[in-house]
């Protein structure tokens, strides 16, 4: 192992895992399997080997999206987590659910056939700032209320009522 260590997980906090390498080739990918998979426009992931990957709360439910690709995501929220070719001894992880997506920037785009005609455009959009700047109120309300798992590991999940740091 490296030394590095990145961690990772479902929005629900049921399965999260540990990365102790610092993942490599991130890339997205636009074919339509991986756009079917994660429900938009493409596949944000990263690649590390298999020996590097550790579940350390809950466990993967897959989905053999081919032959010889196996899908990991939660079963409890949907969130999808990996990707794997039979045999391989390597995974690629969904770099949207690392704790820290921005520290793993894409370097390659695959599946450029699939690509959708407006995504060159997306960029451009006219946009507005998040809820917790515009809205404070309803950020508050969102937050009273939010299931979500932080973006950090935990002792316990779901915690105590009131205790959703």
């Amino acid at each position: 192992m490296t030394g590095t260590r990145l961690t990772g997980g479902c929005q629900c906090g049921a399965v999260r895992y540990a990365l102790h390498q610092r993942p490599e080739e991130p890339h997205i990918c636009h074919c339509r399997m991986c756009q079917k998979a994660f429900g938009s426009f493409f596949a944000p992931l990263a690649e590390a080997r298999l020996a590097s990957f550790e579940v350390t709360r809950g466990r993967l439910a897959t989905f053999a999206s081919s032959d010889v690709t196996e899908r990991g995501f939660c079963r409890d929220c949907g969130t999808p987590l990996s990707l794997q070719d039979a045999g391989s001894d390597r995974i690629l992880v969904s770099i949207g659910s690392l704790d820290h997506p921005e520290a793993v920037v894409p370097v390659r785009q695959h599946g450029l056939e699939r690509r959708l005609p407006f995504f060159a455009m997306l960029d451009g959009l006219p946009g507005d700032v998040t809820t917790e700047e515009a809205e404070p109120g309803v950020a508050a309300w969102i937050a009273a209320t939010n299931h979500q798992h932080p973006d950090h590991d935990t002792e316990l999940w779901p915690p105590a009522t009131g205790d959703r740091a």
